[in-house]
């Protein structure tokens, strides 16, 4: 479960403190309670990243639909059979 300290990390902060979880548990001499618990920080954090990146990349893809109605289109005129 999240705690609202975790919540309230940014992408930077996440993904680098995952980062040193990662190297703490390549240690061979960890102990197996300490690499549980680390492991499910990481967890944690990895879905903390998760849901910023599809955050952005929905705001991406929002913006990028929104530039395509921007963009410079010929103008044809219409048939006179479609004016009515």
């Amino acid at each position: 479960m999240l705690d609202g300290k975790i919540k309230n990390l940014n992408f930077k902060e996440a993904s680098s403190e995952l980062e040193k979880i990662v190297k703490e548990l390549e240690n061979p001499n960890i102990t197996l309670e300490k690499s549980t618990e680390l492991f499910e920080r990481g967890v944690e954090l990895s879905k903390i990243c998760y849901d910023k990146l599809e955050h952005t990349r929905g705001k991406i893809t929002m913006l990028s639909k929104e530039l395509e109605g921007l963009t410079e289109k010929p103008f044809v005129l219409p048939n006179s059979s479609d004016i009515e």
